[in-house]
C-alpha cells in the first residue's frame, strides 16, 4: 500500500511539473517567434531552472510514504527541498557566467513556469 502511495504521489507531482514545462516551453517558443533567438533561448533557460529542480524535488520528495516510514518522510523533503535550492542556485550561476541572456524573457519565464507550479493544483482533482 505505501508504494501505491508513493507512486500516485509522485504521478501527481510528474503532472504538475509537466504541466510547468508545457506552459514554460510555450512561452520559450513565444519569445523565440517574437523577439528571436538569444530571448527564445533565455526564456528556454528560465524554464529550464524552474522545471529541473521541481522535477528532482519531486523525484526525491515522493520516494517513502506511510505512517511506518514517516521519519524518511520529512527527511526525504527536506532532502529534496535543499537539493532544489541548491540546484536553482547552480543553474542561475551557470547561465549567468556562461551566456549572454536576456534578463527580461529569463525571469519572465521562470517567475511564469513558478506560477504555473503555485496555481496548477487548483486547476487537478486528486486522482
Amino acid at each position: 500500500m505505501s508504494k501505491i502511495l508513493a507512486r500516485r504521489g509522485r504521478w501527481s507531482a510528474y503532472k504538475l511539473v509537466l504541466m510547468q514545462a508545457a506552459v514554460a516551453g510555450g512561452a520559450s517558443i513565444v519569445f523565440f517567434a517574437l523577439w528571436g533567438v538569444q530571448y527564445g533561448l533565455s526564456a528556454l533557460a528560465g524554464a529550464a531552472i524552474a522545471v529541473l529542480p521541481n522535477f528532482v524535488f519531486a523525484t526525491l520528495a515522493f520516494s517513502h510514504t506511510g505512517a511506518s516510514s514517516s521519519v524518511k518522510v520529512v527527511k526525504d523533503f527536506y532532502w529534496g527541498e535543499a537539493v532544489k535550492l541548491l540546484l536553482t542556485i547552480a543553474m542561475f550561476s551557470l547561465v549567468f557566467i556562461n551566456w549572454k541572456v536576456g534578463f527580461m524573457p529569463l525571469f519572465v519565464c521562470y517567475t511564469l513556469a513558478l506560477i504555473v507550479h503555485w496555481t496548477a493544483p487548483l486547476f487537478f482533482k486528486q486522482s
